[in-house]
């Protein structure tokens, strides 16, 4: 009896240890990928490139925009013919040539148009009239109509030297002269015509040395407006006439390369 419980008992101990065996098998070993011979390792130099790049600048600000390169499509350029800007330095010789230009054309047609007194090219009669010019007040005669004080027709005083002095003023103001500098350059190239081109003819006028560069400043600067707006037409060549219209001499001046304003 003892002899048959012991085999029980080693018969039971020999089945639960199998059982045991099979209920937990072992997991199989994970299957790694085979690296690949031609994959280049990482560059540890770029890790530090790329982390400085991704950060952004000392104090939150963010960096600054690149301009646009030139010729660059966002990048608007500027029109050709547009006036220079109204900081820029104002340029001394064109008006002054220009001026001169236009007063000795006008003194030459002058000696054609009127032979007397202005084809008078005698130094005796020179030196009489430009002693007068300079010992005598400016001419004005008060006993004649309204703009005929010097003896001279109304259409030359309102129209002619408007126009004269409108040239005058709208060439300073084309090169970058202001308002107040492009008055006192019409003053001046009027005390210039009067007491030097015109003197050696005909005793200075005081109604010219008011009128012109006064009404030239006002017709002046409407045309100098005119001439800048017309800058922003597309249309080149409605751009060109309506400059042309307005400063006909200066258009050709700038069109053949004589001057830049």
């Amino acid at each position: 009896m003892a002899l048959s419980r012991a085999c029980a008992a080693a018969v039971l101990v020999a089945l639960s240890a199998a059982c045991a065996g099979q209920s937990a098998p072992p997991a199989p070993p994970a299957r790694s990928a085979p690296a690949r011979a031609d994959a280049a390792p990482p560059r540890a130099d770029t890790a530090p490139l790329r982390a400085a790049q991704a950060a952004p600048p000392a104090g939150g600000a963010a960096a600054p925009e690149r301009p646009p390169a030139a010729g660059a499509r966002g990048a608007a350029a500027p029109r050709g013919g547009a006036a220079a800007p109204e900081s820029a330095e104002p340029s001394w010789a064109p008006p002054i040539l220009h001026s001169l230009a236009v007063f000795t054309v006008t003194r030459s047609v002058e000696a054609v148009l009127w032979p007397e007194p202005f084809a008078d090219f005698r130094l005796e009669r020179w030196g009489y009239h430009y002693g007068e010019a300079y010992t005598k007040p400016p001419l004005f005669d008060a006993s004649q109509p309204a703009f005929r004080w010097d003896h001279d027709p109304w259409p030359i005083n309102v129209v002619g030297h408007a126009l004269l002095g409108s040239e005058i003023y709208m060439r300073a103001r084309t090169c970058r002269f202001g308002v107040a500098a492009a008055a006192a350059f019409a003053i001046a190239g009027t005390h210039l015509w009067e007491y030097g081109y015109e003197a050696n003819g005909v005793r200075p006028s005081a109604l010219d040395l008011v009128y012109t560069p006064l009404a030239g400043a006002l017709l002046g600067e409407l045309r100098h407006a005119t001439w800048r707006a017309a800058g922003g037409i597309e249309s080149a060549p409605a751009r060109v006439f309506l400059r042309a219209v307005v400063d006909p001499f200066g258009e050709i001046e700038r069109g053949i390369g004589i001057f830049d304003c």
